[in-house]
């Protein structure tokens, strides 16, 4: 069985880490007993620098459960670096990562699907949103223009695709 290691990084989640620990646990024992990941499977929160108590939620899910580990960035380096330090961390040791923000503004149920196109044989699984409607209009319409923007420049991108993505070993 593959080992998966869901990578999250936050940044003054303390409001909110709790609840999606408790949920991202559930994800992962119905995929362990499922069969679908190994039980070396690993939840790892990175944290980037946040100036509440979210490194110290951190080590009480770590010490009260080893499924949760964390990365303790030593100042705020920013989101995408915080999640490249998740992924470059885990690389060599997982199987198979997913990355996600720590609110859980992602479907998490879509996990299941990325695993199972993973087990195909995809080694990029991106996860693209259906709609932005909780967004406010001044964000849509920046996402928008951003790809917009990007198309203009002969970028290969994938419209609407969010940090919430799934990734082979080989693919890292």
């Amino acid at each position: 069985m593959k080992k998966l290691y869901v990578v999250v990084p936050c940044y003054n989640e303390e409001a909110v880490l709790y609840e999606t620990a408790k949920r991202l646990k559930s994800k992962m024992t119905t995929l362990i007993d499922a069969g679908k990941i190994s039980k070396k499977s690993h939840v790892v929160f990175v944290n980037d620098g946040s100036k509440d108590q979210t490194w110290e939620i951190i080590e009480k899910l770590h010490s009260d459960d080893s499924l949760f580990s964390g990365i303790n960035l030593s100042r705020n380096r920013g989101h995408q670096n915080a999640l490249l330090a998740g992924l470059m961390t885990v690389k060599d040791v997982c199987d198979v990562s997913i990355s996600m923000d720590a609110d859980l503004q992602d479907d998490i149920n879509a996990m299941d699907e990325m695993i199972e196109q993973y087990l195909s044989g995809c080694d990029i699984v991106y996860g693209v949103r259906s709609k932005r409607a909780t967004d406010t209009w001044f964000k849509r319409m920046t996402a928008e223009g951003f790809y917009k923007f990007m198309d203009i420049l002969g970028a290969n991108t994938v419209y609407n695709h969010a940090d919430y993505r799934l990734m082979s070993q080989r693919a890292l």
